[in-house]
């Protein structure tokens, strides 16, 4: 899998699967674009490829935001290649059952977790049918594809969003060789998941009914990605592939 001298956006990558997402596509020569709301949680001037590394703190719910930050890549590299849309947030304490979930909460869920997806890939469409070709790669969850007697409802209903809308995107992009498609993460050893060093507890007891025994990593989330990305999955598009160690093969 050959990224040299080609250019990424990456939202959601102050730290976690977005994070480990960008700083593998840098160690493979890609140029990227690190994307977020936040700033990022290690120092990106000591990593050994800064020089491929530039990082956009704002707001990705903004347009003006994205498509400046996007300006701002094409300038510096000609070019945009990738897209990966890693932002997301999940909110045990206001995001609960249908009828407990604050609505403002709801809302604002819908809009870092769906909405922003609909603002880069409006903004990278012309700069990816500039090169004729792209790749873009959205991470959904497994929640997108199920109940929960412990639900939270709006990060399952943005997830199932971002499911739907990556396969508009991909037969949209398809004529001009640009490719969507998402990811489904089962538990994942991330920033997201906080409550498990809290409580390990919970984390042992989630394993225990994965059938390979234990949680994933944000290496295997990045792993996945730059496959989709890569010209090894050329003929795969607007599809879905599911990174959860058998939790969805249970009966």
């Amino acid at each position: 899998m050959s990224f040299s001298g080609k250019t990424a956006i990456i939202t959601g990558a102050a730290g976690g699967m977005g994070l480990n997402i960008g700083l593998d596509l840098a160690d493979q020569g890609a140029n990227v674009v690190l994307m977020d709301i936040n700033p990022a949680t290690i120092n990106l001037e000591a990593h050994s490829h800064k020089n491929l590394i530039c990082f956009e703190q704002g707001d990705v719910t903004h347009s003006e935001f994205v498509k400046d930050a996007m300006d701002r890549a094409f300038q510096r590299t000609g070019r945009i290649d990738y897209l990966v849309n890693a932002a997301g947030v999940l909110w045990f304490d206001k995001d609960r059952s249908t009828e407990e979930t604050d609505l403002d909460a709801w809302d604002r869920i819908m809009e870092i977790n769906l909405k922003s997806m609909i603002i880069t890939c409006r903004h990278v469409f012309p700069y990816m049918r500039k090169t004729g070709t792209g790749s873009m790669v959205h991470i959904a969850s497994i929640q997108a594809m199920r109940g929960d007697d412990k639900p939270q409802v709006a990060y399952q209903a943005s997830k199932a969003g971002i499911i739907s809308l990556s396969k508009t995107v991909a037969l949209e992009g398809a004529k001009d060789g640009i490719r969507s498609n998402s990811i489904l993460p089962g538990p994942t050893l991330s920033p997201m998941q906080e409550r498990w060093i809290e409580n390990p507890e919970i984390q042992r007891m989630t394993e225990n009914v994965i059938p390979l025994a234990r949680a994933g990593t944000t290496q295997d989330i990045s792993n996945a990605t730059l496959f989709l990305l890569s010209d090894k999955a050329s003929y795969i598009t607007g599809t879905e592939l599911v990174v959860d160690g058998g939790l969805l093969a249970r009966p």
